[in-house]
């Protein structure tokens, strides 16, 4: 029996971050879901009303004063796991590129996962193994990218990577684990409906990868059936 733990995502109102609650929460895990807004969130509220143990709370991630607010109202929970999943794919191609859009996506798919790590610091230096994931994408990958376009979702991607590169080596001292892990290509409202696997494969590979990440290999990109994704 695997020891009950407390999970913290974000984005959890739809996809892969919905499947995710609805995984760790059929596993008997404590999980604190974040919404932009919960009133529109049935899907999530519907299985919080079947799990006691899921609780969903309005969180703006491109909010850094929401963000910190957050960990100010959770500052007494010991969280094992915080999986930053929230993010945003404006569509851009060369001529047809919004700067406005641009830098919102950068708030929302880049700086994120920086602001939930320092805010969370303290819940995850209590956890006996501390984790931060943060979701990014292979098409964040430089080495494979064989397409272009999609300046904006690739750029903001392969920005977080470097970010998280960093947080895990300024957070291991406080044996915190760190990883960056790729769903896959997935039918979800944002992979489309081509996408070669579903939710709830994706994400049963993703949390084998975080149930044996560890900090000798924090930082590393990861696909989610653990296959090591190329910078």
């Amino acid at each position: 029996m695997t020891t009950a733990q407390t999970i913290l995502i974000t984005g959890a109102n739809r996809g892969i971050g919905l499947e995710y609650v609805r995984q760790y929460a059929q596993a008997g895990h404590t999980v604190y879901a974040t919404v932009r807004d919960v009133a529109s969130a049935h899907e999530l509220q519907s299985l919080a009303a079947r799990h006691s143990q899921v609780q969903v709370l309005a969180l703006d991630v491109a909010d850094i004063a929401a963000i910190r607010a957050l960990a100010t109202q959770l500052s007494e929970l010991t969280i094992d796991i915080l999986i930053s999943n929230a993010g945003i794919y404006p569509p851009s191609r060369l001529g047809t590129t919004d700067p406005q859009a641009w830098l919102h996506a950068f708030q929302v798919n880049t700086l994120t996962t920086y602001y939930l790590a320092e805010s969370f610091l303290t819940q995850l230096q209590r956890a006996a193994q501390g984790k931060v994931i943060a979701m990014t994408s292979k098409m964040g990958s430089i080495t494979d990218n064989g397409s272009g376009g999609e300046y904006i979702y690739r750029s903001t991607k392969t920005a977080l990577n470097m970010v998280v590169k960093s947080l895990a080596l300024d957070l291991q001292p406080f044996n915190i684990a760190v990883a960056l892990l790729h769903p896959g290509w997935v039918r979800t409202d944002m992979g489309g409906p081509n996408g070669l696997i579903d939710t709830e494969t994706s994400v049963a590979g993703l949390r084998k990868v975080i149930d044996e990440l560890s900090v000798t290999r924090s930082g590393e990109f990861i696909a989610y059936d653990g296959k090591t994704v190329p910078w």
